[in-house]
């Protein structure tokens, strides 16, 4: 059996272009192949094509094993192809196959007319429980005109990363998922993480149905953990003489129960852990079951943005003016996607307030969400707004330590970052 050695990546975005760098950077020869030119252009030139943090740097050690191309057809000269495009969410929570069937069209027509056996189809973004083996495999069973497990083989493995610590998530993970059609396909794909990965992780391999419910359930723990700590906080809030820090980190020193994750702050957001929360709900309707623990703890991260806003609306009125510091969803990235802050700031102008926003990643130029609002560029600046009645830190950044804000204005600070 011989080992994989040339490898395609489908999509260089945040999650696509850290993948292919790091794989080359890593010692295999790495193919990226995206629609967006410019994307390729910058593979080529040595560039990062997207921004997270170590990217640039992946890219450039990697430069003479990575290539890109739009050319999908070149792909049939490696031995495997991950495919990481989006994956969007429909209204009843499921997760689209649209991107994933464009994607996954071209090379599988090109692998029947090379007459090419045993090229590895990795789906590395997030599916519905089932769509790989009801709707994905079917359709690359029909274009390449072969067996799944015989002519071709196929694999769900999904990362579990976080935005602005990509890199370092995709070398040194705790958990590499492998769904697989065939013993063949898995020995291969985990043989290529043995020699990939910078430290020894737990490599998990099933049935492709089992891993892609073990990679939204793994979120769906998360967010009930995050949500937990969310519910706790807002008891103690009401509570005189209480400390919530104090209590999760008690909590957390419980062996069951574990410190990470056990932070008290706001709600989680981001482009995962919001919506694969929903597909556990979805997945669940879909076989005639509820999931109340998973609507529980979208419930929950909801109340808790709304409840600060409410808090801040208390101690204000319309016109005051507000700040909310971090508009990201976490530390070390630009993206707003059901953040915290974007979703305070806009329930407090709605209220009448002038909002004031800030934040060291998001921007009004890569952050247009960020338009609606008065954009802070220095939150120095604050201690000398004489009209500010409440600030609200909304994104534990670490830069919010050193910020002087005037007597007598009601700060909201949910993750202590000012304690």
């Amino acid at each position: 059996m011989a080992s994989l050695k040339k490898l395609s990546v489908f999509g260089l975005g945040k999650l696509g272009a850290c993948m292919a760098a790091t794989f080359a950077e890593r010692g295999f020869d790495v193919l990226g192949v995206d629609i967006n030119a410019e994307a390729v252009r910058k593979i080529n030139a040595g560039e990062a094509p997207v921004d997270e943090p170590l990217l640039a740097e992946a890219v450039g050690k990697a430069r003479k094993r990575l290539r890109a191309t739009t050319n999908p057809a070149e792909a049939v000269a490696t031995d495997i192809s991950f495919f990481i495009v989006p994956s969007p969410s429909l209204p009843d929570g499921s997760f689209s196959n649209e991107f994933l069937m464009r994607a996954l069209a071209p090379i599988a027509q090109a692998v029947r007319k090379a007459k090419k056996k045993n090229h590895i189809f990795v789906i590395s973004s997030t599916t519905t429980p089932g769509a790989c083996r009801k709707v994905i495999i079917p359709m690359l069973e029909k274009e390449i005109g072969g067996k799944c497990g015989k002519d071709f083989s196929f694999c769900y493995n999904p990362e579990f990363i976080a935005i602005g610590d990509v890199v370092r998530g995709l070398l040194s993970p705790d958990l590499v998922l492998i769904g697989e059609s065939d013993q063949r396909a898995g020995d291969l794909l985990e043989e290529l993480y043995r020699k990939y990965n910078l430290n020894q992780p737990r490599i998990a391999r099933m049935s492709v149905t089992s891993a892609e419910l073990t990679k939204i359930s793994v979120n769906s723990y998360i967010t009930a953990k995050i949500s937990f700590t969310n519910q706790l906080r807002m008891i103690a809030d009401r509570l005189e003489d209480t400390d919530i820090h104090q209590i999760l980190d008690a909590i957390g020193s419980d062996s069951r129960i574990g410190k990470k994750y056990l932070r008290a702050g706001l709600s989680y957001g981001g482009p995962c852990f919001p919506r694969d929360n929903r597909l556990v709900v979805y997945t669940a309707k879909e076989v005639g079951l509820s999931a109340p623990l998973a609507e529980a703890t979208d419930a929950v991260n909801e109340m808790a943005k709304d409840q600060l806003a409410l808090q801040a609306l208390a101690c204000t009125k319309p016109g005051d003016t507000v700040a909310v510091l971090g508009m990201s969803y976490r530390p070390h990235t630009y993206i707003t996607e059901e953040s915290a802050g974007l979703h305070i700031a806009q329930s407090l102008k709605r209220h009448g307030c002038r909002v004031v926003v800030h934040d060291y990643a998001s921007t009004t130029k890569n952050s247009p969400s960020l338009l609606e609002f008065e954009y802070l560029a220095d939150p120095a600046k604050l201690k000398n707004e004489k009209r500010l009645k409440a600030v609200l830190i909304c994104c534990p950044w670490d830069g919010y330590r050193k910020i002087k804000f005037p007597k007598g204005v009601k700060v909201f600070d949910p993750w202590g970052v000012l304690a």
